[in-house]
């Protein structure tokens, strides 16, 4: 007799929820965490993140408001108010997650776990035994090992904890992450300047949606600089100095690096063990999430497949479901909304227009490009952008991008039509709600 029937390593979001179904179908669960369980999203990601996304944007706010009658007091901006707020939520958080492993039964380790035979895992100093055993380790930022000073620079994991608000600070990266904090550093006060390596922002996004993007960031007055690499960081007094490929030298408080992700699968004990492992050392899984091993499993982020939430949630849960329950069920990975919650923000589901010309050949291009109302008043020329793609074959809505104000409040509404399979005649035969930016969608002949 195994001591458990499904022991989870890792309690971010997909091994919680995984591990709450699995107990909630009887079986005998553990779950183990060497740091804090809620996992990257809710300890040292999305959450806090879409926080200061939202302190942020005060600042905008705060300079609309004349336009909109309003007469202010002094402004003053204390980042410490807002990180310590920040920090209190995510301690609440940490606390219902683990309230909802004890309620369901689940036993928690706050320890490192690692696979060491067939059905076996050595955590807290002690070796257990598990019919099944889920790898949901998540994945972590990457620090480039060829750029000499790179550990002077700090990732997305520590940046929730700066004891200050850095004057200058370098943002290395083109990707969400680089692009969101961007965004909140620039709202409020920095000096930013984004180094990309790339030609462009936001590679494999609706190419239309980061040109405007960045279009909008250098209006606003982010320095931002494509094609452009640092080679290397040195201390200079209390700040650093960061050397770029072209020779140039940036004089900044902070470097903050956001140029990847990468599947925490090393140390655990997997190559041992044979477990099929990609490149960048994620874990190979089939669409039932199971590994090349019959008693191993793997969900969200370390499979590398897309390092969304959402994704990690309902991969766990179908694998709980279908280990455990009566009624066995598979992810369907096709059509996932996701947005980047830059300033304005991006949100987009199904093919970009590139993609779609690839897999479809005839396909129908509608756009959008308006000015919201609210930027009117407000005197910004700052101007929202939507992009609906339909095949022409079918009249059927397979891709929808938008960047503007609350855009991803709006697309997860149309990401149901995406999915659905709705056609443009469908979109069009709705009657438009009046007046909102969400109206557009129905309005493009």
């Amino acid at each position: 007799m195994a001591d458990y029937d499904y022991f989870v390593i890792g309690a971010g979001s997909g091994g919680v929820r995984s591990a709450r179904i699995a107990a909630g179908h009887g079986a005998k669960v553990a779950i183990a965490e060497e740091n804090r369980v809620g996992g990257t999203c809710v300890i040292r990601g999305c959450v806090p993140k879409k926080l200061l996304v939202i302190g942020a944007q005060f600042a905008q706010d705060l300079d609309d408001a004349g336009r909109y009658g309003w007469t202010l007091g002094e402004r003053r901006f204390d980042w410490p108010t807002l990180r310590d707020h920040v920090q209190a939520e995510v301690d609440r958080l940490n606390r219902a997650y683990q309230a909802t492993l004890d309620a369901h039964g689940v036993e928690t380790f706050h320890a490192r776990a690692t696979l060491v035979g067939e059905g076996r895992v050595a955590v807290g100093g002690r070796e257990v035994t598990a019919r099944h055993v889920l790898v949901a380790t998540g994945a972590r930022p990457l620090v480039p090992g060829d750029v000499p000073g790179a550990e002077l620079g700090i990732t997305s994991n520590e940046v929730f904890h700066l004891e200050a608000l850095p004057q200058r600070i370098a943002i290395v990266g083109g990707g969400y992450i680089a692009n969101e904090f961007a965004g909140i550093f620039h709202e409020l006060g920095s000096q930013v300047v984004q180094l990309v390596r790339g030609p462009r922002l936001l590679r494999g996004w609706e190419p239309a949606l980061a040109d405007r993007l960045l279009q909008i960031s250098r209006a606003r007055g982010l320095d931002i600089r494509l094609s452009t690499r640092p080679t290397a960081i040195r201390k200079a007094g209390a700040g650093l100095e960061v050397e770029l490929a072209s020779g140039v030298l940036l004089a900044v408080d902070a470097l903050l690096w956001a140029v990847g992700r990468v599947p925490n699968s090393k140390g655990l004990g997997l190559e041992a063990l044979g477990v099929a492992l990609g490149d960048r050392g994620a874990i190979r899984v089939d669409r039932g999430q199971h590994t090349n091993l019959s008693w191993l499993h793997a969900v969200g982020d370390v499979t590398d497949r897309l390092q969304l939430t959402p994704v990690a949630i309902r991969e766990g849960h179908a694998l709980a479901d279908s280990l455990f329950g009566s009624a066995p069920w598979t992810v369907d990975h096709d059509a996932v909304p996701s947005a980047v919650f830059s300033n304005p923000p991006l949100a987009s589901v199904g093919l970009s227009e590139p993609q779609a010309r690839e897999q479809l050949g005839d396909i129908r291009i509608h756009t959008a490009d308006f000015r919201p109302m609210k930027n009117v008043l407000a005197g910004r020329d700052e101007r929202a952008f939507y992009k609906l793609v339909v095949d022409a074959a079918t009249d059927r809505l397979v891709g929808a991008h938008l960047i503007g104000p609350e855009a991803p409040e709006i697309l997860q509404a149309l990401a149901v039509a995406v999915k659905a399979g709705l056609t443009k005649r469908q979109l069009d035969a709705t009657l438009a709600l009046h007046p909102t930016m969400a109206e557009e969608l129905v309005l493009m002949r």
